[in-house]
């Protein structure tokens, strides 16, 4: 049995916004992350002091390296880029990176005897929702060419479970959000597209406003809804995910949401009531492709991993981005 204290995690993509989280999460557990990160994406100071690693998954020679001076018990796998629409204008770039770059790293991991692998997925591999909530047995059908790149390494990472000594957990994501103010470990990306750091900038007036893409649809305010998960819940289901893994649970995977969603319309709203300012909001027509509900089904990670999630109400998730989106402002002003 795996004893946390001597059990070095190399968490890949570990400077990023998910990535830093769980450095500190699996820290706090008792392990040891060294963090391989390119910082093409990611922040130095996210990392904090454990042991970083600047290079990249493509570099064969730099993860025998690893492999082979570290002890690495387990890979966890962050360094995915997730934009869908820079996706469908530059496939090639999310092929080359997401796909084939992880392919690198899975067959670096099974020439050095590292069995153990956590794989970042995302719910983006269903596609458009055929029912809600979305369980694991709902249809795989994604439309862009993110979507299509991790579900690539899903089916990877099967057929490297079936023939080699090789086992992962692949965790689906829905909305990844909130943070961790007091470790300064948030939301930074450039550009900024997830809903609730863009309504925090425009309550901050570093936006004019922010445009809500239909209001007709079948839910109550009209409004889109969405599943969102504290960072930390996310956190928590990767190391017991890794857990259930050492105890001999097969390769498996999970969704990981609440189960529940919030509208864009009550996201503004919360924004709104926790930060004390008003956000300008302009109505656009829907955009196409955008489900009017997109929830998970939690209930098999649930059961299989005991995972629960305990900060992932819309006001925590808010309050916690807003603290540390103000501390990233008054960092930038001081570098300023």
């Amino acid at each position: 049995m795996h004893t946390k204290s001597q059990q070095k995690i190399l968490i890949v993509g570990g400077a990023g916004y998910i990535g830093a989280n769980m450095v500190h999460c699996a820290k706090r557990a008792g392990y040891i992350p060294i963090v391989l990160d390119n910082l093409s994406t990611g922040h130095r100071e996210a990392v904090k002091d454990a042991e970083l690693i600047i290079g990249d998954m493509r570099d064969s020679a730099l993860l025998e390296r690893i492999f082979s001076t570290h002890d690495i018990a387990a890979v966890m796998h962050f360094a995915s880029y997730i934009q869908v629409g820079e996706s469908v204008i530059d496939p090639a770039k999310y092929y080359e990176n997401n796909a084939a770059a992880t392919l690198n790293l899975m067959r670096a991991m099974v020439k050095c005897h590292v069995k153990y692998f956590i794989f970042s997925s995302t719910a983006a591999v269903y596609g458009e929702p055929v029912y809600t909530p979305i369980d694991e047995k709902h249809p795989i059908a994604p439309i862009n060419p993110y979507g299509h790149s991790k579900r690539m390494v899903e089916q990877m990472l099967e057929d490297f479970s079936r023939s080699y000594d090789f086992k992962f957990t692949a965790l689906r994501y829905f909305n990844a959000a909130g943070a961790n103010p007091e470790e300064k470990l948030g939301e930074r990306h450039e550009p900024e597209t997830h809903l609730i750091p863009v309504v925090l900038q425009a309550a901050d007036g570093k936006r004019k406003a922010i445009t809500v893409y239909g209001t007709d649809y079948a839910t109550p305010d009209g409004t889109g809804i969405r599943d969102y998960i504290h960072v930390t819940d996310l956190c928590s289901a990767h190391l017991l995910a890794l857990e259930a893994l050492w105890k001999g649970a097969k390769s498996n995977i999970y969704n990981l949401s609440t189960g529940s969603g919030y509208s864009v319309q009550q996201v503004i709203d919360t924004v709104r009531e926790v930060t004390g300012r008003d956000v300008p909001v302009v109505y656009g027509e829907r955009r196409s492709g955008d489900p009017a509900v997109l929830v998970g089904d939690t209930s098999h990670a649930v059961r299989e991993l005991g995972w629960k999630p305990k900060y992932s109400d819309l006001k925590r998730i808010i309050s916690d981005a807003w603290k540390a989106y103000l501390i990233f402002q008054q960092m930038e002003e001081v570098e300023h």
